[in-house]
């Protein structure tokens, strides 16, 4: 087939990174993250981009009341409990000022309502898959909540990124059976494997990569993406879109340089790129981030002139692999 690529987001607002404290020290970071949004929709629609929005759960809701009556009688066991959203907003239940930065059902809405825009899901809670305390039957009730809140928006969920990428492949036949036909890998490279093991190296690596500094070819081919009866398929990323930082200008260039040239890439070899970040990695310099967002989007439409390349959503990708 053709060149395709891929864009999926994680969307998560403050519950992604509630143990950091984020929305207490700036919050204007999430309501920054709050008004790009619809910007980033009108981009896509305009320019015809497939995206797939991993969201969280939780986000779908109106209030804390709501949350309460959403919340599973059992609740996942997590031996560190930091990570527990449960546990951190029951100690922050009266703070009215946060309660704006973690539930948006307006942008839920605005999100199902836009041309060739995947709701997907982020699992309700920010749900993480590796911590040690947590079961499989926390998990499945985790995705049948979001699955029941999608559902009443008249969505099914059909594709699942993994918080924190923490993927768990003994949970991926549970992803199966509570609907989930497609998730988003890791890429293939060593220092994207999952594991608690040399992670400064890993980390080293990482940032040596998004810069082009090593020799790493990061798109795949959709016809060696394996289908295993009664399990989701695996959708490798390739790039991870790093927030701009006004003090590190020559950086800046370097990485989206990077990733144009990776684009390129694929786009010539007929292979795919599948390019992810966060929305609220938009959120401290949100109209310069934009602004490269709108570069990338620009390259992808000469690409699609010049070589064909297709923009696809990760369930577009289960269903050109399945059919």
């Amino acid at each position: 087939m053709e060149s395709a690529f891929i864009i999926s987001l994680d969307f998560e607002l403050n519950w992604g990174v509630f143990e950091k404290e984020t929305a207490f020290n700036k919050p204007y970071y999430f309501h920054n993250t709050k008004k790009v949004i619809p910007q980033l929709l009108s981009l896509f629609e305009e320019n015809d981009i497939h995206v797939t929005w991993a969201t969280v759960g939780m986000l779908f809701l109106q209030n804390k009341e709501q949350w309460v009556e959403k919340k599973p009688n059992e609740l996942p066991q997590y031996q560190n409990k930091r990570v527990s959203s449960y546990e951190w907003f029951s100690s922050n239940f009266n703070n009215a000022e946060l309660e704006q930065l973690l539930f948006a059902p307006e942008l839920v809405s605005q999100i199902i309502n836009a041309k060739n825009q995947e709701l997907g899901t982020h699992t309700y809670s920010h749900y993480y898959c590796l911590e040690p305390g947590q079961t499989p039957a926390d998990f499945s009730r985790d995705l049948a909540v979001a699955a029941e809140l999608a559902s009443e928006l008249g969505v099914k969920l059909k594709s699942l990124v993994f918080p924190r990428n923490q993927i768990n492949f003994e949970y991926l036949k549970i992803c199966w059976e509570q609907g989930v036909t497609s998730v988003r890998s890791n890429p293939a490279s060593w220092h994207w494997k999952t594991g608690t093991n040399a992670l400064l190296l890993k980390k080293i690596l990482r940032t040596g990569d998004a810069y082009g500094l090593l020799p790493i070819n990061t798109c795949f081919d959709i016809t060696k993406i394996a289908t295993n009866e009664g399990m989701p398929v695996q959708i490798p990323a390739s790039r991870f879109l790093r927030p701009y930082n006004q003090k590190y200008q020559l950086l800046n260039k370097m990485r989206l340089k990077h990733i144009l040239s990776e684009m390129t890439v694929a786009a010539k070899s007929n292979k795919c790129y599948h390019l992810w970040w966060h929305p609220h990695n938009f959120g401290f310099y949100p109209a310069e981030s934009y602004e490269e967002l709108k570069i990338i989007v620009s390259h992808y439409k000469t690409l699609q002139n010049k070589f064909g390349m297709k923009s696809l959503s990760m369930n577009d990708i289960y269903n050109v692999i399945t059919k």
